[in-house]
């Protein structure tokens, strides 16, 4: 049974920066060598937290069938890694709230499905989040959001149980993993979501209009 909220923790894409500039264009590089049309905006609005497999997805459409994913997903990495924070920004209100919630000694954390290598690249130009006290990624565990276990990973790191903890994301999986963890889950509306989705329909625990509010959990 879940009790009292005493720890954080936060998807990234979606969550704490806004990284769909940067992937947009790495995707959209491999599209237009593939003589494709670059993802319009809702595309991208609706897929980025979904990862190169999502935004490619989205560019490649029908023409996707017969193509070797991996092979697609391995050329986006390489124009991501090389332009990774170009155009990638905090949200308003992340740095203050991170801030507030060391402050206060609230122990929070960023669980990714970034592969960690590119986490740890992208992290060294935002200062504020090296000061995660857990930070787990797509490939720290051999499984993954909705998987559970690296939410479960992520309390362990933070001291707490997960049962005391709210993980906060924008797409459905992570609010899936969360309560698989047996988490409280949180959706970040200011995030990634397509505009014919309901986070409604995802029955999370709490829906966050706007980052600050995440203070009145304490």
């Amino acid at each position: 049974m879940k009790g009292r909220i005493n720890a954080v923790l936060f998807d990234l894409d979606g969550t704490l920066l806004d990284t769909a500039p940067d992937m947009a264009n790495a995707a959209n590089q491999v599209l237009i060598e593939h003589g494709l049309t670059p993802l319009s905006k809702a595309q991208i609005q609706a897929n980025t937290s979904h990862g190169a497999r999502g935004l490619l997805r989205a560019g490649f459409g029908k023409e996707i069938e017969g193509k070797d994913v991996d092979a697609l997903r391995l050329m986006f990495l390489k124009h991501y890694e090389k332009d990774i924070c170009r155009a990638t920004s905090m949200y308003s209100g992340v740095p203050e709230l991170l801030q507030a919630l060391t402050k206060q000694s609230i122990p929070w954390g960023i669980m990714t499905n970034k592969p960690g290598y590119l986490t740890h690249q992208l992290l060294t130009y935002f200062p504020d989040l090296q000061n995660a006290q857990a930070l787990v990624c797509a490939d720290t565990l051999p499984v993954a959001k909705p998987h559970p276990e690296p939410l479960i990973l992520s309390a362990e790191r933070l001291g707490v149980t997960p049962e005391s903890c709210i993980y906060i994301g924008d797409i459905q999986n992570d609010i899936v993993a969360a309560k698989a963890a047996g988490m409280y889950s949180a959706v970040a509306s200011w995030g990634y979501i397509s505009t014919t989705t309901d986070p409604l329909d995802w029955e999370a625990d709490l829906i966050f209009n706007n980052i600050e509010k995440v203070l009145s959990l304490f």
